[in-house]
C-alpha cells in the first residue's frame, strides 16, 4: 500500500532517540520522541521555574519533574514540555510559559488531552483569579509566506498570524515552498539552514525526493520544502506566460511533505509529533486533510490530529482532469472525496462528460473546521453568485464554517514609525499627514495643493478589483477639483488605459503602473481618500492601512470590505458621528461617483467631521492578535469531535 511505501523513506539524524513500541508499529518508520537523558521526578514547589517534563500520577494530576541544569530563573520566554501518558510514554509537546509550572501539581484530566493541546492552569501569586490556556501544535500549510514569498493577502496571513499564535504559547510551524527564482528575492531563505532530514513520497508515478531547510524566526519554526519544481523564475504560480503546467505536482509534493514534517524533522531537539492542528491554505494546502484521513489515520498515525482549510479566494479551487486523480497518491478509494462534475453549460462539448477533480472541494469535505478571511465572505461562499459551484457543499457544512477577518502588521504599517514616508504622524497629531500629502504630489508631479482632495488606488488591475469601474467613470469625476492616483499592475488593456488617462489629464491623474512597497505606502499616507470598488472581496486589506493611516475609504459593499468599512453617519451618537468611512451598493459607475461625491464634500465642508472620521479608523483594532484570539477558540472547537475518518 501507499502509505507503507513511504514509510521507510524517513531518513533520521544518527542522534540517540527512543522509538515507538505500539500498535502503529506496522506502518513503519522510526520518530524521534524525545532524549534517553529526560528523566521524571517528582519536585517541590520552588520560587523559580526550570525545563520540566510532566507525566499523570494515580490522582490523575499532572507531576512535574526539572532538570538540574536548568534550576534556575528564567525571567521570560516559553518553555518546550513534554507530555506523557498514563504509562509513561511521550505521546507529544508542547510550549507552556514558565508560570504555568511553577506549581509541583495542576489538576487535569486526561479527557482535555484527548480534546487537543494542554489545558494549563495557573494561580497568580498575588491573588488573582486562576487563568486557563491551552496550547496546541500548529502547523500552517501554504504557498506562500511573507516576507518569503508573496504575492497577496495569503503571504501577508501566512507571514504574520503564525508570529501571533506562537506570542500566544502555541508551538508553531509554516511549511512553504524553497522557491528560488534566481534574483534578489532569493537572499530571503539565506537564514534557512538545511536540515539532514529528507522525506521520499510517492506520487505521480514515481518516488520523489523533497529537503527540508529550516530557520527559527520570532518564535516560529519557518521549514520550507526543497525540490526542483520550486526553483524557477516567476512567481509561486506562473510567470508571463501564464501559470505553470505542473503546479498540481508541485503543490501535490507540498501537501504530502507538510504531512511528514512534524513526524520526521527534530526541531530544537523535538519532533512536532502526531498531535498537531494543520492550517490548510487554499487549494495549494487543500489535499492535506485528505492525507491525514486517508494515508496516515488507517495506520494509527495522526489519530489525534485535527485539520482547518482557510478559504482566502474560492475563485481559485485546483480543478484539474479527472484522469489525474492517480497522480495524488492516494487509495483508490478516495476519489469521491476530490470528484467533480462541471455542469452541462460550462462543458467543452457535446460529448464532454465534465469530470475533473477539485482539490479544494477535498479539503472543505474532509477537514474538521472550514475559516474564511471574513464574516461577510463566510456567508458569501454559501450563495450561487460566491460558491463558484461550491456553495450546496458549503451550505451543508454551514454549521463548521467561521469568519474571522484578517489583522495588519503594526509594525510595518505604522505612520509614526513608518520608514517610507516623509513625515510621520499619529492619531494624537495628525498635522504631518498633509505634509505627506505635500510630498506625493511633488514626487508624482501634480500640482501641489494641500486642499485638493487626493484620491487614490491601489491594487491588482483586474475584473475582480471593480477597475473598470473607476477607469470609465474617472473622466467625469476629474470635472471635478479633485486628483487622482493609481498603482498597480495587471490585464494590459487596463494599463493602457491608465497610460492614457495621464496623457489627457496630465495635472490631475498618475498613473504607477508595477508595483512598489514604499510607493504604496506614501499613496496610502498621502491620498484623503482611498477608493475599493471589487466586486468581490474576501477581506481586502488596503482599507485596513488605509484607516490605520488616517485615509478614508471608500468601498463597494462585499465581503470583508462591508464586515471593515462601517458607513459614516454625521447624525449618530448625539451629533458627534459615527463611522470609518462609505461603503456602496450596488457596483456601478453612477452608485462610485455619488459616493465619492459625498466624500469629497465632507472632506471640504465639513473638516470637524472629517477628522471624526480619520481618527475613529485609526483607533479601530485591527491586530492580529485580535485574530488570533478568534482562531484560538476555532481550534478548541475543531477538538470536540472525533477527526474525519472517510
Amino acid at each position: 500500500m501507499e502509505a507503507l511505501q513511504i514509510s521507510p523513506s524517513r531518513i533520521l539524524s544518527p542522534t540517540p532517540r527512543l522509538t515507538e513500541n505500539s500498535i502503529f508499529n506496522s506502518f513503519g518508520g522510526v520518530r524521534q520522541v524525545g532524549f534517553a537523558s529526560l528523566l521524571t521526578r517528582n519536585i517541590k514547589k520552588q520560587s523559580f521555574c526550570g525545563n520540566k517534563t510532566r507525566s499523570y500520577n494515580k490522582g490523575g494530576f499532572i507531576t512535574r519533574s526539572s532538570n538540574s541544569a536548568q534550576d534556575k530563573e528564567v525571567e521570560d520566554g516559553l518553555l518546550l514540555d513534554t507530555e506523557r501518558d498514563i504509562s509513561g510514554s511521550v505521546i507529544g509537546f508542547h510550549l507552556i510559559p514558565h508560570s504555568a509550572i511553577c506549581d509541583e501539581q495542576i489538576p487535569e484530566t486526561q479527557g482535555n488531552e484527548a480534546n487537543g493541546g494542554v489545558q494549563l492552569s495557573e494561580e497568580i501569586d498575588t491573588g488573582d483569579k486562576a487563568s486557563t490556556r491551552t496550547v496546541h501544535n500548529v502547523v500552517f500549510v501554504t504557498s506562500e509566506a511573507a516576507p518569503y514569498s508573496k504575492t497577496g493577502g495569503l503571504g501577508d496571513v501566512c507571514g504574520s498570524l503564525p508570529i501571533a499564535l506562537a506570542a500566544r504559547g502555541h508551538r508553531v510551524m509554516v511549511v512553504s515552498p524553497r522557491y528560488l527564482r534566481g534574483n534578489p528575492s532569493d537572499k530571503q531563505f539565506s537564514n534557512a539552514v538545511e536540515l539532514e532530514e529528507r522525506a521520499k513520497i510517492y506520487c505521480f508515478g514515481a518516488e520523489q525526493e523533497v529537503g527540508f531547510f529550516h530557520e527559527y524566526r520570532a518564535g516560529v519554526d519557518w521549514v520550507f520544502v526543497d525540490h526542483p519544481s520550486y526553483h524557477r523564475p516567476g512567481t509561486p504560480y506562473g510567470d508571463t506566460f501564464g501559470a505553470f503546467g505542473d503546479n498540481q505536482f508541485r503543490f501535490t509534493l507540498l501537501c504530502h511533505a507538510a504531512c511528514e514534517a512534524p513526524l520526521v524533522l527534530p526541531l530544537g531537539g523535538f519532533t512536532y509529533g502526531e498531535k498537531c492542528l494543520f492550517l490548510a491554505n487554499d487549494w495549494h494546502a487543500g489535499l492535506v486533510p485528505v492525507l491525514l484521513a486517508a494515508k496516515y489515520r488507517p495506520y494509527g498515525v495522526y489519530k489525534d490530529a485535527r485539520s482547518l482549510v482557510v478559504i482566502h479566494n474560492l475563485a481559485h479551487q485546483g480543478v484539474d482532469p479527472a484522469v489525474t486523480y492517480s497522480s495524488f497518491g492516494l487509495p483508490q478509494g478516495w476519489y469521491k472525496a476530490l470528484e467533480w462534475v462541471f455542469p452541462t453549460w460550462a462543458r467543452t462539448h457535446a460529448l464532454d462528460p465534465g469530470e475533473a477533480v477539485n482539490v479544494l472541494k477535498s479539503a472543505i469535505v474532509t477537514a474538521d473546521r472550514i475559516v474564511t478571511v471574513s464574516q461577510g465572505y463566510s456567508w458569501e461562499i454559501t450563495t450561487p453568485e460566491g460558491g463558484y459551484g461550491l456553495n450546496e457543499l458549503l451550505s451543508s457544512r454551514k454549521i463548521v464554517i467561521s469568519g474571522i477577518t484578517n489583522g495588519i502588521d503594526g509594525n510595518e504599517w505604522d505612520p509614526s514609525t513608518d520608514e517610507h514616508l516623509p513625515c510621520h504622524y499619529s492619531v494624537h497629531d495628525l498635522s504631518a499627514k498633509v505634509q505627506c500629502k505635500i510630498a506625493l504630489q511633488k514626487e508624482l508631479g501634480l500640482p501641489v495643493r494641500s486642499d485638493c482632495p487626493l484620491i487614490g488606488f491601489i491594487g491588482r488591475l483586474d475584473y475582480q478589483k471593480g477597475v473598470d469601474i473607476i477607469l470609465t467613470g474617472i473622466p467625469e469625476l476629474l470635472q471635478d477639483d479633485v486628483q487622482f492616483v493609481m498603482l498597480g499592475s495587471g490585464e494590459k488593456q487596463y494599463e493602457d488605459w491608465m497610460r492614457q488617462l495621464e496623457e489627457v489629464y496630465k495635472d490631475k491623474f498618475r498613473g504607477w503602473v508595477g508595483f512598489n512597497v514604499p510607493i504604496s505606502h506614501r499613496i496610502t499616507a498621502g491620498c484623503d481618500i482611498l477608493v475599493m470598488p471589487s466586486r468581490f472581496e474576501p477581506c481586502g486589506l488596503n482599507q485596513l492601512y488605509a484607516m490605520r493611516y488616517g485615509t478614508i475609504p471608500v468601498v463597494h459593499s462585499t465581503g470583508g470590505l462591508r464586515d471593515t468599512v462601517q458607513t459614516f453617519d454625521p447624525y449618530a451618537k448625539e451629533g458627534s458621528g459615527e463611522g470609518t468611512g462609505w461603503a456602496f451598493s450596488p457596483l456601478s459607475k453612477e452608485s462610485l461617483l455619488a459616493t465619492l461625491r459625498i466624500a469629497v464634500g465632507t472632506y471640504k465642508d465639513h473638516k470637524p467631521s472629517w477628522e471624526g472620521l480619520m481618527k475613529r479608523g485609526m483607533e479601530r483594532d485591527s491586530s492580529w492578535d485580535k485574530a488570533a484570539t478568534q482562531y484560538e477558540q476555532v481550534f478548541e472547537w475543531a477538538f470536540i469531535d472525533p477527526p474525519y475518518a472517510g
